[in-house]
C-alpha cells in the first residue's frame, strides 16, 4: 500500500501553493475608492493581481486612487454601485465578468460608521448604518458566490469586520456599529459552512484603529498618549496598507484550506 505522500493529485486536490501571490487573479473590493479599501487594492496589485475593481457608491476617486492607477496602468478600475441594492451590486459584478472575463475574489469592505450614545441614535441613522454594514455585506457576498458558482471558480470572499465586533469602543461607543460588525463575523462563519461544498472560502479581517478620514479624531484626543501607554501594543494608528497582508493571504490559493476565520489586525491596542 502506497503512503499518502505518493498519492497523485486529483482535480479536487491540486498541488498546494506555497507562495502567497495573487498572480493572474481578478479581485473586486467594495468601497475601495479611498481609505482601507484602496489600501487593500494597492496591496493586491503589489502581490500580482491582474486587475482590481473598486465598487463604490461615490462618483469620484481620490487623487491617491489616481496615483495608484498610474503605477499599475490598466489594472485598477472604479465602478459605481449601491451595495444596499442587490441588483446594483449584481450589475457591477456582471460588468467585471464581461470586461475581465472572470472574478476570483471579493473583498466585502464597504461600510459606514456612526459613534454616539445608544439613546441618541435616530431610527434613520440606525437603519442607514445597518443597510450598508450588514444588508449590503450580505448582498455583496451572495452576488460574488453566485458569480463563482456560475464560473466554476473556487473563489474567496473576505469581509471587513472590526475589533468593535469583539468589544466596545470605550471612548466613542456605538452599539449599532458593533452589532453590525458582529453580524458580519457571524455571517462569515455561516456562509463559510454553507458554501464550502462549492469550494468557496469565506473569511474576515477585523481592523483596529486605522488612519483614515473617518478616524482623524483619534490622535487629536487630549489623552491619546495616555491611552497608548495604558493599552501598550504598537503605539500608533495603522496605515491602511498594513492591513493588506491579511487580505492578500485570505484571497490567495495559499489559503486554500483556510475558511471561517477572522484575523484581527489591531497592533494589540484593540479598541480604546
Amino acid at each position: 500500500m502506497g503512503s499518502m505522500s505518493e498519492t497523485a493529485p486529483t482535480a479536487d486536490h491540486l498541488p498546494v501553493q506555497k507562495q502567497i501571490t495573487l498572480q493572474g487573479k481578478i479581485i473586486a473590493i467594495t468601497g475601495a475608492n479611498r481609505g482601507i479599501g484602496l489600501g487593500i487594492a494597492e496591496c493586491c496589485l503589489a502581490n500580482g493581481a491582474a486587475k482590481v475593481y473598486s465598487i463604490d457608491y461615490a462618483d469620484k476617486v481620490d487623487d491617491e486612487f489616481k496615483t495608484i492607477a498610474k503605477v499599475y496602468p490598466g489594472q485598477l478600475f472604479a465602478l459605481k454601485a449601491d451595495v444596499t441594492k442587490e441588483d446594483s451590486i449584481t450589475k457591477a459584478v456582471d460588468q467585471i465578468l464581461t470586461d475581465a472575463g472572470a472574478l476570483h475574489g471579493m473583498v466585502v469592505n464597504a461600510g459606514r460608521t456612526n459613534h454616539k450614545s445608544a439613546l441618541d441614535f435616530t431610527s434613520e441613522e440606525i437603519e442607514a448604518l445597518f443597510a450598508v454594514n450588514l444588508f449590503g455585506a450580505f448582498y455583496t457576498a451572495r452576488t460574488a458566490a453566485r458569480a463563482f458558482i456560475k464560473q466554476g471558480v473556487k473563489g474567496s470572499i473576505v469581509f471587513t469586520a472590526s475589533m468593535a465586533s469583539y468589544r466596545p469602543n470605550k471612548v466613542v461607543p456605538s452599539a449599532p456599529y458593533g452589532a453590525s460588525k458582529g453580524g458580519v463575523r457571524n455571517m462569515t462563519h455561516t456562509l463559510a459552512m454553507e458554501w464550502a461544498t462549492h469550494g468557496i472560502r469565506v473569511n474576515s479581517v477585523s481592523p483596529g484603529l486605522v488612519k483614515t478620514a473617518m478616524t482623524y479624531w483619534v490622535e487629536k484626543q487630549a489623552d491619546w498618549e495616555s491611552q497608548l501607554k495604558y493599552y501598550r501594543g504598537i503605539p500608533r494608528l495603522a496605515e491602511v496598507q498594513e492591513l493588506g497582508g491579511a487580505y492578500v493571504y485570505l484571497l490567495s490559493d495559499a489559503a486554500s484550506y483556510t475558511t471561517s476565520i477572522d484575523i484581527p489586525v489591531n497592533g494589540v491596542i484593540g479598541i480604546c
